[in-house]
This record gives structure tokens, sequence and C-alpha cells, in this order.
């Protein structure tokens, strides 16, 4: 039986829709953020894509009376290591995410990333298709099979195999 457990299906979006996360040194400034609230228990992950311009997930939160959300605090840190990185190796390219507000001089993520509820097992697998999926599509054509795509949880899905650490089968959670 499926038991949701507040399961939500996120896609965050790079800024501009700017590829920004076509260079590994980005996507593995994700992955270690996610690797840290997983191993703070913050937060479980089930499924996840990372593509050149954004990233699909499937998580929980584990509320454990943090101040902070865990998906704020991804942001967060990620957008830190964003500015930092792209200072010292391209900051051309960090022009482009300039937006001298209040709170802030550079925005990396788009703001109100698109959160849907996993109610069923039906939504779980049919969002857990889709990521795997995504780097397949035509506009990306990155790989023939989703297991072969390294910044994915396709092969931990098809194989057993999670070489970031951070995946939990839904059906243990």
């Amino acid at each position: 039986m499926f038991d949701s457990q507040n399961i939500f299906f996120t896609t965050a979006t790079i800024n501009k829709w700017l590829n920004l996360l076509e260079k590994d040194e980005y996507k593995d400034i994700l992955i270690s953020s996610l690797r840290f609230l997983v191993q703070n228990e913050r937060l479980y992950i089930y499924a996840f894509v990372i593509m050149p311009n954004h990233l699909h997930i499937i998580w929980s939160e584990n509320n454990n009376k943090v101040k902070e959300t865990a998906k704020a605090s991804f942001l967060k840190f990620t957008s830190k290591y964003f500015l930092k990185n792209l200072k010292q190796t391209n900051p051309e390219f960090l022009k482009r995410f300039f937006v001298n507000k209040r709170d802030r001089k550079y925005q990396f993520w788009q703001r109100n990333s698109l959160d849907i509820d996993i109610s069923s097992e039906k939504i779980f697998d049919q969002k857990l298709n889709y990521i795997h999926n995504n780097p397949l599509q035509p506009k990306w054509n990155l790989v023939e099979n989703p297991v072969d795509y390294k910044y994915s949880s396709a092969k931990f899905h098809e194989e057993g195999i999670d070489e970031f650490g951070i995946l939990m089968s839904y059906y243990l959670a």
C-alpha cells in the first residue's frame, strides 16, 4: 500500500532558464547539498534528475523542528556556492544572474518552484518515469538510455546502484 507521507515532486529552475547546470561542477554543488540534507536527516530523496537548467526531484522533508525548510536550505546553499564559483571562474556569465534586489544582487533560482503533492502510487510512478526520461527528450538528447545519465536516480531504480548515496526506495519509507 502506498503511503505518500508528504512526498512531493518539485521542479526547481535556474533563473531565466540559463544552462548553469550544464557543467558537472555545478551539478555536484546540488548533489553536495542534497547529500548534506539527507545525512542530517532533513529530507528523503526517492528520485531526481539534474538537467542543464533545472532539477526534478521526488522528496519528502523530515519535519524535525528546524526553522528553515530543507528546500529553502537547499536553494540558499546552492546559490551561495554558485555565486562563489562563478565569481572565480566565469564573472561574465555571473552578470546574467544580476538582479540588484533589496535582499540580493544575484538570483540563481526562479521564484516559486513547482511542487506537486504525490498522493498515489500511480502519480509517483508517472513522475518517476517523467524524471528518468527527461534526459532523452529531443530538446536535450543527453543519453539514449536513462540509466546512462549520471545525474539521475534511474540507475538506482533499475539496478539498485546509488552512486551519490542519497536515495531511498519509497517502498521502504
